[in-house]
């Protein structure tokens, strides 16, 4: 059982850790990501080059990933599935790829929820919508929606490990925030643009 774990750790740390917002926008010419905007890999900085498709493509690969890797170790069972679901999130925040120095892992934290407790997923999916439209703030959205997945958890499932693993990820979503929640309270947070600035 200990080898196990140790395996489906592994294994969804490495799916993860796939970069692919850095590997798309380099495949589309235009560089390394991380050299514009935030300089982050994700979804939300790659539609700062204005390439809707690509910033599409990156927030659908990175829900796939987290999705991917909880579905394949899951079978192993729920343990297995819960000790996958953070280490596919932590592989997308350090990536060894790139020295440990990841994105800040919405999206895949999405495809984590969505596998390992849909509901929990599907609520802070359309929490991050909700807020995302109504603001047009991505860095609110996220952090709106970590504090209301672990409430949306313990409601669904009444059970410990679920909770405990849901409350992770909120934890580590809204430490990688911390920037964000600054600049959001000094009012200097960047709003979502659907085309690259000028």
């Amino acid at each position: 059982m200990t080898w196990t774990l140790i395996i489906g750790a592994i294994v969804a740390y490495l799916l993860g850790s796939i970069p692919f917002g850095l590997i798309l926008s380099r495949l589309g010419g235009y560089g390394d990501i991380r050299a514009i905007g935030s300089g982050n890999i994700g979804a939300t900085n790659v539609l700062r080059t204005g390439n809707k498709g690509l910033a599409a493509a990156t927030l659908a690969l990175d829900v796939a990933k987290g999705a991917v890797a909880v579905l394949v170790v899951a079978r192993w069972g729920p343990l297995a599935a819960a000790v996958a679901s953070v280490a596919a999130f932590i592989g997308h925040l350090f990536p060894v790829w790139l020295g440990f120095k990841g994105g800040k892992g919405v999206a895949t934290a999405c495809g984590v929820l969505l596998a390992y407790l849909w509901p929990v997923g599907a609520a802070a999916l359309a929490t991050w919508l909700i807020v995302a439209v109504v603001t047009r703030y991505s860095s609110l959205a996220a952090i709106v929606a970590a504090v209301v997945a672990p409430i949306v958890a313990w409601f669904v499932s009444h059970q410990a490990l679920p909770t405990a693993v849901v409350i992770v990820l909120a934890v580590l979503v809204l430490i990688r925030h911390t920037d964000n929640i600054g600049r959001l309270l000094r009012g200097q947070e960047g709003r979502i643009q659907l085309s690259r600035k000028t």
